[in-house]
């Protein structure tokens, strides 16, 4: 028996001086100390001892069992604290490096330009205002002179909420509302959201722009050529041409689309301008007399003109970007930039 017990002492031992991991020590302490494990089917045979030999068996044992039992919970707390430091040392923060530096959010370049067109047009005498984009097919067509057989009124070209109400095509019903409330002289410009059934490289189902009112007594066309041309000096640089070209809008009689000079080019021809040396910017014109009749204004006192730019393209050309995707993907590599 003495053999046998110190046999198994020496197994024990041995073993679980090797387990590396709790499922390892807790399979160790079924095979010893478990109902059927080693140790207690030694218990179980004292009984075949003679009597009088039970009690020194029985105190082997014991000590066998208190040893074991003592083994396993060592290598128990031995195994737990490697595994704590082992996770510590995965979570320890190494406080001599260098912070993370936190990166810091930048003007979007749509807001960016949108800003700086606030900034020129209030230096030229010109007040913000807004208004709403969901608007009544009234203030967006009917009042701004446009007939109902216009292509802009079909639903391919217009998003439609009912028959007469729609997201505005453009910030120009601002421009109504605003003369239905207030009485000339009136100075305003309306940057602001706009919505088209429209989507490629150049064009946005959403897109921002800025319309432009001036309206008082004697106001000419020279005027609005004068304002406009020193909005494209102060956007574009003060080498900037300004040239007009007749066109036709439904709200202003007569009416002229705006080019500059290629940014790209600096008008010697290229690909982006069409080797003409010129970029189409905006559309403006004489507000069309029909239209101050629509909103009680005495056509034959005032007078005053309009205008009209689309924002992103301005930013297109003032940052040189090629995609108006761009613009509205939100891919920090290109904001950055900006």
């Amino acid at each position: 028996m003495d053999q046998q017990i110190e046999s198994l002492r020496t197994e024990a031992t041995a073993a679980i001086n090797a387990a590396k991991s709790p499922q390892e020590i807790e399979a160790l302490r079924v095979q010893y100390l478990g109902k059927k494990g080693s140790v207690s089917e030694l218990r179980r045979s004292i009984g075949a001892f003679p009597k009088e030999d039970r009690p020194a068996v029985g105190k082997l044992i014991t000590d066998l069992l208190t040893e074991v039992t003592e083994l396993i919970d060592t290598r128990t707390a031995t195994i737990q604290a490697s595994a704590q430091s082992a996770a510590f040392e995965a979570e320890r923060i190494d406080v001599t490096l260098p912070g993370r530096r936190v990166q810091m959010g930048k003007a979007h370049p749509i807001t960016q330009t949108a800003d700086r067109i606030r900034e020129i047009f209030r230096g030229l005498g010109f007040e913000e205002v807004v208004g709403p984009e969901v608007e009544t097919e009234w203030h967006n067509f009917d009042a701004l002179n446009t007939p109902a057989h216009h292509p802009a009124r079909d639903s391919h070209d217009t998003f439609y909420f009912t028959d007469t109400t729609l997201l505005r095509t453009h910030t120009s019903p601002v421009q109504v509302r605003t003369m239905l409330e207030r009485e000339p002289p009136l100075r305003v410009i309306v940057p602001g959201r706009a919505y088209r059934r429209d989507a490629d490289v150049t064009h946005s189902p959403m897109f921002h722009q800025c319309e432009g009112l001036l309206v008082d007594e004697n106001v000419r066309f020279s005027d609005l050529k004068g304002i406009l041309a020193a909005f494209a000096r102060e956007m574009f640089g003060a080498d900037t041409k300004v040239r007009f070209r007749p066109h036709y809008f439904p709200f202003t009689e007569p009416s002229a689309e705006v080019d500059i000079s290629c940014v790209f080019c600096e008008g010697e021809g290229c690909r982006v301008c069409k080797q003409s040396g010129w970029l189409e910017v905006l559309g403006a014109g004489a507000v069309d007399p029909q239209v101050f009749k629509e909103v009680g204004y005495d056509p034959e006192r005032y007078t005053g003109f309009a205008f009209g730019m689309g924002i992103d393209r301005i930013a297109m050309l003032n940052y040189r970007i090629n995609d108006i995707r761009l613009l509205f993907e939100n891919d920090m590599r290109f904001l950055t930039q900006f």
